[in-house]
């Protein structure tokens, strides 16, 4: 129920805010939370409506929404209505501003907010609001090229260093220094990154030409994912002012001196990385010209460490051709359909349930040991795998697997796809009955012919991390041991950790 009482009271005081409070009355009145949303779509204004705010936003956190598209010039929040108006310096900025986050949610503390046109083409609000306008001084001097202040630095709490730390959580797709350097670039002049992998978690050192970018950076991005549901980006400030680059290559660049060597054993940056390039995107690099398309960006990244050719039709297919496997070996894992071929038995055909999942299988297990031979694993052109017609004995070459019951992932939105890592020496064991004993584990992992260096049971027990010598030794323990009946009708699952012990 509107208060008209204090509606008018607002009114008498502040005449100026006639409108906009109307606007939001308007818009509150005889109706639910989802009447609400169906606001007329307004025209083009610099003035932009954004709702759905939660109740501890700061004007800070508001203002960054709109820091990489250009000048702010003024605010108005709205904090019992968790709402709030940004003026942008032109019209361009804003449109600018809601075409990338009609493509890309906006959050704010980790909450999704709407943002939308407003009706009105400038915010008149009170002079008298002395920490509003202290805000909005320190943006402008930002904004003008002006050196961070004092009042700067308490109001956007600029960052002392133009250096981030970013890791990449639930890594599903391999991530690029080139993909790094496009996100980032949206917030001023990325000069050096470097990237490597920590504690089996890829990372990476980004240096922007300025403090203030790097802070507006972290606070647009943390949290957010560069592909859809997954490779969400985790940012603090590094320690580090500037970044000490040797080498242009795959892993390191430095953007301000393209005449630095690759290095020894370092490939540059491989061209076929390009062929990898679409504007499809339903990611945080929708959009953005150039973006990579996640279906591609494993085997991008595969071409660019020169492990596979990325072929023509590389992304569209879910059928793997898996290379110099034991012949007594039978493939594991999610997939719907194996055959191993009748002229090659060391080679087999593996359909995966989609593509991403085949290119995420590609890009992990390329070149990985097995059986003391390393597998090669290359995308097919095959669409499918066919089953044998009826009648036809193929000497049981061919297996449908789409009704087994250990896919781990046939369940949407598993917490399985957030427990997706490349090989690794350790392995992550879960559903250990509470009976089993250190000991237990130990042996029965040595007996899957590996040597166990070191073990540690989780709190509760039912969870333990195991650690071979070798990831030869891992990969055979891991085929060897997942589903295995522990007793009770209890099966043991395990899958590589990105931990270590």
């Amino acid at each position: 129920e509107i208060d008209l009482v204090k509606y008018i009271c607002v009114c008498v005081a502040k005449p100026e805010l006639i409108s906009v409070y109307a606007t939001i009355l308007d818009g509150a009145s005889n109706g639910s939370d989802s009447k609400k949303l169906r606001v007329e779509e307004a025209p083009p204004s610099r003035v932009l409506h954004i709702r759905k705010l939660p109740n501890e936003a700061s004007e800070t956190e508001v203002i960054a929404l709109g820091l990489p598209f250009g000048k702010v010039t003024n605010i108005l929040t709205l904090k019992g209505k968790n709402q709030a108006f940004l003026e942008m310096g032109t019209e361009e900025a804003a449109i600018t501003m809601v075409n990338y986050y009609t493509t890309v949610t906006p959050h704010v503390r980790n909450v999704p907010v709407f943002i939308q046109y407003s009706n009105h083409k400038e915010l008149k609000t009170d002079a008298g609001n002395q920490r509003t306008q202290a805000v909005l001084q320190a943006v402008s001097a930002v904004q003008s090229g002006g050196s961070p202040s004092s009042d700067v630095q308490e109001a956007l709490a600029a960052a002392s260093s133009p250096v981030l730390r970013i890791i990449i959580d639930n890594m599903f797709y391999p991530v690029t220094l080139d993909v790094l350097q496009q996100i980032f670039s949206k917030f001023g002049t990325v000069m050096k990154i470097i990237t490597f992998t920590k504690n089996n978690q890829f990372q990476a050192l980004l240096q922007f030409s300025d403090p203030v970018n790097a802070q507006q950076a972290k606070l647009a991005l943390d949290g957010q994912n560069i592909y859809n549901s997954c490779c969400t980006l985790r940012i603090d400030f590094s320690k580090l002012v500037n970044l000490n680059v040797k080498y242009n290559n795959d892993k390191s660049r430095d953007y301000t001196r393209p005449e630095l060597p690759a290095g020894d054993g370092q490939p540059s940056l491989d061209p076929t990385v390009a062929a990898a390039f679409s504007k499809d995107s339903n990611s945080l690099l929708g959009k953005i010209p150039g973006a990579l398309n996640p279906l591609s960006a494993a085997a991008a990244a595969a071409a660019a460490a020169g492990r596979v050719a990325l072929a023509g039709q590389a992304g569209s297919s879910g059928v793997l051709l898996v290379s110099n496997l034991n012949e007594e070996v039978r493939v594991y894992g999610d997939v719907q359909r194996v055959k191993i071929l009748y002229n090659k038995k060391d080679s087999a055909l593996i359909q995966m349930s989609d593509a991403n999942q085949a290119q995420l299988a590609m890009s992990h297990l390329n070149g990985q040991k097995m059986y003391g031979k390393i597998i090669r694993v290359t995308l097919s052109k095959h669409q499918t795998v066919a089953l044998p017609r009826d009648g036809l004995d193929d000497q049981g070459l061919t297996k449908d697997y789409a009704n087994s019951p250990l896919h781990r992932f046939k369940k949407p939105g598993s917490k399985n796809f957030q427990n997706i890592f490349p090989p690794s020496a350790t392995l992550h064991l879960s559903n250990i009955p509470q009976d089993v004993t250190e000991d237990d584990l130990r042996l029965l992992f040595s007996n899957a012919g590996g040597t166990v260096k070191a073990f540690k049971f989780f709190q509760d027990r039912k969870m333990a991390l195991i650690q071979m010598s070798t990831v030869e030794e891992a990969i055979q323990a891991l085929i060897d041991l997942h589903n295995y009946n522990m007793g009770g009708n209890q099966h043991l699952r395990v899958s590589f950790s990105k931990s270590t012990i």
